[in-house]
């Protein structure tokens, strides 16, 4: 089963370190003499080859020009930016608001045939009524202290649900019971969500399956996680969206699915898990 989302982060980031020992062992100094050559403290060296600390470029470009290898900066530059494209801090990622988070969203799922998602917490933004996205996003916006364009933002969102009727897309969602269940917003809007979510289940791009409470499972349940056809996983935590292409992981996250896949219900039983949520509104 997936273990902690931020270890493929971790992993290229302990191999961007490994490549940059390996320089230094290559020319033949020690973590003492680099320092004193790039002018830093030794214990920035430390840091990272310990990969508690991610290398700015320019701090490579000088842990390079140290070495004597500055032919190998423009690769250690490539490889560093990439991961920090697998951690991505929503606080960074929204300090001019979430729209154009969103919008890079909808591009992903545009260029995606097959999109699985798990969710555990909210309804799938593709998947949302305007209603449900403003009360969801504006909890976000006040948790997070980011600046308030959230009408731009759940616009934005809201082109994604296109994809549900145009193009050759399909979207295999499993909801826990739970988000049928938990109040993001007023019973209104609530009422509204979980109706759009029976109006979208006869669409033959739309395959949800619902884990009920009673689900014997060999599954705990995860933090919502999306699959993007076969070659990348998104998973979404408190303060990151975490980006998972690691082979193995990946493979962890296709074989969760699957199980989580196996005990929910789909169909009549779905629907009728929906209905209840909705007359418990009342």
């Amino acid at each position: 089963m997936p273990a902690s989302p931020s270890s493929s982060a971790r992993a290229a980031r302990a191999a961007v370190a490994a490549r940059l020992r390996e320089l230094m062992l290559d020319a033949r100094i020690d973590g003492k003499e680099l320092s004193a050559r790039c002018r830093w403290h030794p214990s920035k060296t430390s840091r990272i080859l310990s990969g508690r600390s991610t290398p700015s470029e320019d701090d490579i470009r000088r842990w390079c020009g140290a070495c004597e290898s500055d032919d190998q900066a423009d690769d250690l530059i490539t490889a560093s930016r990439a991961v920090e494209l697998m951690y991505l801090e929503w606080r960074k990622q929204h300090r001019h608001g979430m729209r154009r988070v969103q919008e890079d969203s909808l591009a992903q799922h545009t260029g995606t045939a097959l999109c699985r998602a798990y969710v555990s917490n909210v309804v799938p933004g593709f998947l949302q009524t305007e209603g449900y996205a403003t009360a969801l996003m504006r909890g976000i916006t006040a948790f997070q202290g980011t600046p308030d364009d959230v009408a731009d933002a759940v616009a934005a969102r809201l082109k994604r649900g296109r994809l549900l009727h145009e193009g050759n897309h399909r979207f295999v969602v499993l909801a826990e019971e739970a988000v049928l269940r938990y109040r993001i917003s007023d019973r209104e809007t609530m009422s509204e969500q979980l109706r759009h979510l029976l109006s979208v289940m006869p669409l033959p791009s739309v395959a949800l399956g619902v884990i009920p409470f009673s689900a014997p499972r060999r599954v705990w349940p995860l933090e919502a996680f999306y699959l993007f056809d076969d070659e990348e996983a998104s998973i979404e935590t408190l303060t990151a969206e975490i980006s998972v292409v690691q082979p193995r992981e990946l493979a962890d996250y296709h074989r969760a699915f699957a199980e989580l896949a196996r005990i929910a219900v789909y169909g009549a039983p779905a629907r009728a898990l929906i209905a209840t949520a909705i007359a418990a509104l009342d």
